[in-house]
């Protein structure tokens, strides 16, 4: 055999120059020796002198049985001498052998007849340590019995990175008879794997000599052609005793189960921050459109490339969402998001805010009506007819490569609201059983949140409507006064509080002007407010001097459940071209007159109505043709970022051009001084001085 293990004839010369010697010869140390028919030595190696200890001087000539043997061993080692010679049968054994200094060593012997072309006969015996050859023996049963028995894939390749053996661990991970792997590269025997990077690992091994241990790859062979499976491979480079490289030895382990339970592992982790995420950013107000929009936010692109957060219209309306089995499902598409990739999809989804009717036959009803997901790991034509809210949006769909769907309820206390819809374009991966637990959860913790915002809006839209309906829909006509007015409900993140304003017309052309602000939120602020303005009312019709007015209103706050509120009350009377004003705890109106800058009225504040025991005073100021009077609640200048003083000095600047129409400075306001999130609702009453008529 060649060094590439191929075939060579007989009387061929080596190829490119002597072949290596392989080394193992060496390292057996093995003896020649060849005795004539007398038995005396005729040929005696190097070898020969190391293991016997003569030297071929000493040895040619001698009697081989005199020179190398006991006396008590002679008669034996010439019997088997003759049997050799006579019939031509080989000998092998262990042999004690005398050696030149006197000692004995075993001898491990291989005794057989030669015959010359003269017909002369002759015996050749080749001999080594028998010590060595046992050593070399074990070796070689060792690691036998280690690659035929292994549970680990073994390989060598040689310097081609051609198959020369594998074990039948290999056979069975790789699915391949032995044979069909010899002589074959690992390209030509396994082209499913990723045979670039593990060819390079092995010429890496073999350039260097460095191992290369653990070496992870993934894919499939013809032993389970359905399934991923992991491997860890090392590389040795192998060389004969004199340092030639001979070609590669490769180990095996089938990793798959360790690699699965890391992906578990990984995939358990990404969910458990995927939840962590979302309870920090699902329901931080209770809006219902933003919470919707906080569960499509977190679901792409961890989840979906596009997500779709569906409610019962009669959810966003507040009721429940009890369906009868022929109700129809209406549904209101409250958020969509969509990763960067994936807007293409966007055209085919339901705009936020549409309300959709879908029929029975869509997966989204399926869902809301029994309660449990849907999923369709692999999206056909026919399933996106049933995913689409209609044929033209399946064929959007399509277009934007929809492969992969997944819907899950969002119940509540028992109540279906709605669906979270999750689509995959970019995503290759289809839905899988993990991705569904992570949406349940998903889903599970936004409807709680979602079902907060729906009652809360319900109540706060209640108190809304109740607060409204206990105001002037728009302020009376006053005689010499030109009025406007605002009320805005507090942001998002408050509720609608006790805030109100009136215009009371008075005998002798004379007109009240109210503000007032009940301490507290919700229905109970709003009703108390709405006591306290027909009080009000009531009392203004009296023409009562303003104080003595809040001195009876204040009896009155007092009766209401301990209620407490500021106000100020004015009477303008257009004869006298001046307004008496009261102030009881509330902020102090500003005064804009042509030629002077914004001023805040020097009132004495008073206490809030409900304290009793104090008295209030009236103050007089005089109001000219085109003077304003500017009333405004606390919830227009109060933040907990800036101090009042500072807020109070930006209203003024805001006043500086009595000639704005009032519509516009109420505008200007509230734009410019009540933030969206402000928690505090605001009532804005602007009075002008009109010219006699």
């Amino acid at each position: 055999m060649s060094a590439a293990g191929t075939p060579v004839a007989e009387g061929d010369g080596p190829v490119g120059g002597p072949l290596q010697p392989s080394g193992l010869l060496d390292v057996l140390g093995v003896a020649s020796v060849v005795l004539d028919a007398r038995g005396h030595v005729v040929l005696w190696s190097p070898q020969a002198e190391e293991l016997f200890g003569y030297t071929a001087q000493e040895a040619l000539g001698q009697y081989a049985a005199r020179l190398m043997v006991h006396e008590q061993h002679v008669d034996l080692v010439v019997k088997l001498f003759a049997d050799v010679m006579d019939t031509g049968r080989s000998w092998a054994g262990g042999f004690p052998v005398r050696r030149k200094d006197g000692t004995t060593r075993l001898v491990e012997f291989r005794n057989m007849r030669l015959l010359d072309d003269q017909g002369d006969v002759y015996a050749l015996g080749l001999a080594a340590d028998q010590s060595t050859v046992h050593r070399l023996e074990r070796d070689v049963a060792l690691s036998v019995g280690m690659v035929s028995q292994s549970p680990i894939g073994l390989a060598v390749l040689d310097s081609d990175l051609r198959y020369v053996s594998v074990n039948p661990a290999l056979e069975r991970i790789n699915g391949i008879p032995a044979a069909e792997h010899i002589g074959r590269t690992i390209r030509e025997a396994l082209p499913f794997l990723d045979v670039d990077a593990i060819e390079s690992a092995a010429r890496q091994v073999l350039d260097t000599g460095l191992p290369l241990v653990d070496q992870p790859t993934v894919g499939r062979t013809p032993a389970d052609p359905d399934e991923d499976h992991a491997w860890s491979i090392s590389f040795y480079r192998l060389e004969d005793a004199l340092g030639a490289v001979l070609g590669v030895a490769a180990s095996v382990v089938d990793v798959t189960e360790r690699y699965r339970s890391t992906i578990e592992a990984e995939a358990a982790r990404r969910r458990l921050s995927v939840i962590a995420d979302a309870s920090s950013r699902i329901g931080t107000t209770l809006e219902l459109d933003r919470t919707a929009r906080e569960l499509a936010d977190v679901a792409v692109p961890e989840l979906a490339d596009i997500a779709a957060v569906d409610l019962l219209e009669a959810v966003v309306e507040g009721r429940r969402s009890d369906l009868g089995p022929t109700e129809p499902t209406l549904i209101r598409t409250l958020a969509v998001q969509a990763d960067h990739a994936a807007t293409d999809a966007l055209h085919g989804a339901e705009p936020p805010g549409r309300v959709t009717r879908y029929d029975s036959d869509r997966l989204v009803t399926r869902c809301i009506r029994t309660g449990r997901p849907v999923m369709v790991p692999q999206v056909k034509d026919g399933d996106l007819l049933r995913i689409a809210h209609d044929p033209p949006a399946a064929v959007l769909l399509a277009r934007a490569g929809v492969h992969s769907y997944l819907t899950v309820p969002l119940i509540a206390r028992g109540e279906v609201l709605g669906a979270l819809e999750l689509k995959r374009t970019r995503n290759p991966l289809s839905f899988s059983n993990d991705d569904l637990l992570l949406a349940r959860e998903l889903a599970a913790r936004a409807a709680v949140q979602i079902d907060n915002a729906r009652w809360y809006q319900n109540a706060r839209n209640t108190a809304i409507t109740l607060q409204r309906s206990l105001l002037p829909s728009y302020p009376h006509v006053a005689t010499g006064l030109e009025v406007a007015s605002r009320y805005q409900p507090a942001g998002a993140a408050g509720e609608v509080g006790g805030d109100w304003f009136d215009v009371v017309p008075l005998d002798g052309d004379k007109t009240a002007l109210v503000v007032g602000d009940v301490m507290g939120s919700g229905i109970n602020a709003a009703a108390t407010m709405g006591r306290l303005r027909t009080a009000t009312s009531t009392l203004a019709s009296l023409d009562l001097d303003p104080a003595r007015l809040l001195a009876h209103l204040d009896k009155t706050a007092g009766g209401l459940d301990q209620s407490i509120a500021t106000c100020v009350y004015a009477v303008y009377d257009p004869h006298q071209g001046q307004c008496r004003i009261a102030n009881a705890g509330h902020l102090p109106p500003a005064r804009i007159r042509a030629g002077h800058p914004p001023e805040l009225l020097d009132l004495p504040t008073g206490v809030p109505l409900g304290v009793g025991g104090v008295a209030f005073s009236t103050t007089t100021v005089d109001l000219a043709p085109g003077d304003q009077l500017v009333f405004y609640t606390d919830g227009l200048v109060e933040t907990r970022q800036h101090d009042l003083d500072e807020r109070l000095n930006t209203f003024l600047s805001l006043l500086h051009d009595p000639t704005r129409p009032l519509e516009d400075v109420c505008d200007l306001l509230l734009s410019t001084l009540h933030h969206p999130d402000n928690h505090d609702d605001v009532a804005l009453l602007i009075a002008r001085a009109q010219p006699p008529a």
